[in-house]
């Protein structure tokens, strides 16, 4: 059997689905090279060799691709940071490895701005409305507040307000969930604003997908819709996440989805990919498509895209490859990725978070067991599942850190469990069998992601708005 070395740029769950993907391999004798942001215990275990991170700077994981480029035959990357960072450019350069993960140049999400600005020019008639506002183009504070006020006039004040850049004041901001007056978003978009570029948008009505495709510069290779769920509590209550859970459905649409909405999802992204190809069709290798598209009265518009993987996302595909994972990247690097297979079956991810994640612990502090917190995380019985679903159920810790042989919870999603199913119910029920085998450290996880309530609902909501149409 043939020997393959493998470098994975790891941070949280959706890394320890493509370490899982690759040991699972029975075509190759995988050996695994993993730069970390933390003691992940899976990766501890799955790793022949294992570098903490913390900053996941690139420089570092470039010593560390480095000091074993004989033994690795190419890296894949998980976190957009390290992307977004040139960490693809870097390593190449420096030791000869190739990187599964667009060029800096192609990591889109470093700029929500210059996103805007492609779609406007590539698909115009996908953006939203939108307008740039850059501190230097108003003399006082007043000035800007009043063309911001003017704007909202425009929008009767329902806007989503984005800085350019990831991480910068307050992130987004959307009106109804994180403000509800125009004091209230000024002050949002001020936090913004002393760092640079805001965009305010448009708010949309609709439905969510996630679009993913794999790339091998020439071919796009599209893979199943998701549907992700960002808000923190049942019933899409509470702020913004990096996620909940998410869920696939057996075929590549979801169930509020028409085969016409996923054929323009294609058409789109197809548009940016033709252009980014003709340009240079080696930086785009990878998912240089993990797109946000919204489905409205007007047919789907683009959110935003990203250069990586989806968390949870692609933790919805992975466990289901008919191909080698291993086989597939070969391709990728080859540039001759034509097709995926898939097997035909539901996913359904749930993720089990800290007590204080999403403001749980102040909303809801009689639901916490405080003796727990900061306690060890015990996932044995989630791991002895297996025992009655075989391949049906995955356990990917994410936010872990091992220490003297226990695992701890730190400040982000902790753990997600895969369900897969003939049906999306099924799924769902293991993956929440999974969760509830997930004890200690005082974790919760949302109840009703992929709910056959939560499904009708969006279902009689794309009816309503298609009926305007």
């Amino acid at each position: 059997m043939e020997k393959v070395g493998i470098l994975v740029v790891s941070y949280g769950a959706r890394a320890v689905a493509v370490v899982d993907a690759f040991t699972r391999s029975l075509n190759y004798d995988v050996e695994i090279y993993v730069a970390d942001k933390q003691q992940n215990p899976f990766n501890v275990k799955k790793a022949v060799k294992h570098v903490v991170i913390p900053d996941l700077n690139v420089e570092e994981i470039c010593k560390f691709a480095e000091a074993n480029k004989d033994k690795i035959d190419f890296g894949v990357v998980g976190p957009e940071k390290p992307i977004i960072n040139g960490v693809r450019d870097l390593v190449e350069k420096r030791t000869g490895i190739p990187m599964i993960c667009p060029t800096k140049e192609y990591a889109i999400e470093a700029s929500k701005v210059q996103q805007r600005l492609l779609f406007q020019e590539i698909v115009p008639e996908m953006n939203p409305r939108f307008k740039i506002f850059n501190p230097k183009d108003y003399k006082s504070l007043e000035e800007a507040k009043k063309a911001v006020y003017s704007w909202l006039d425009e929008l009767e004040n329902k806007a989503v307000v984005k800085p350019d850049k990831p991480a910068a004041g307050k992130g987004v901001g959307v009106w109804g969930d994180h403000f509800t007056t125009r004091e209230q978003l000024f002050e949002h978009f001020m936090a913004n604003f002393q760092y640079g570029l805001v965009i305010i948008e448009e708010k949309i009505e609709g439905e969510e997908s996630s679009f993913q495709a794999f790339c091998d510069g020439k071919h796009l290779v599209p893979l199943p819709d998701t549907r992700d769920y960002k808000r923190a509590f049942d019933n899409d209550r509470g702020p913004n996440t990096g996620g909940m859970g998410s869920y696939k459905d057996v075929n590549e649409v979801l169930p509020f989805m028409t085969n016409a909405d996923r054929t323009k999802e294609i058409e789109i992204i197809n548009k940016i990919f033709e252009r980014w190809k003709a340009a240079d069709d080696e930086g785009i290798r990878g998912i240089p498509f993990y797109a946000a598209f919204i489905h409205t009265d007007k047919g789907p518009k683009i959110l935003e895209n990203n250069s990586r993987p989806g968390d949870p996302e692609i933790q919805n595909i992975l466990p289901i490859l008919k191909n080698d994972f291993v086989d597939i990247c070969f391709k990728i690097l080859k540039g001759n990725l034509t097709r995926i297979e898939l097997e035909k079956a539901a996913t359904v991810v749930t993720y089990k978070v800290p007590p204080n994640y999403g403001g749980y612990m102040d909303v809801f502090p009689n639901l916490v067991n405080k003796d727990e917190i900061g306690k060890p995380v015990d996932l044995t019985k989630a791991y002895e599942l297996s025992r009655k679903y075989g391949e049906k159920i995955r356990v990917y810790p994410a936010s872990m850190e091992l220490r003297d042989g226990e695992t701890y919870a730190l400040k982000s999603r902790t753990v997600c469990t895969v369900g897969v199913g003939e049906n999306i119910e099924t799924a769902r029920q293991i993956s929440l069998e999974g969760m509830n085998a997930v004890k200690g450290g005082a974790l919760w996880h949302r109840t009703d992601i992929a709910s056959k309530q939560h499904i009708d609902k969006s279902m009689m909501h794309m009816e309503k708005l298609r009926c305007k149409r």
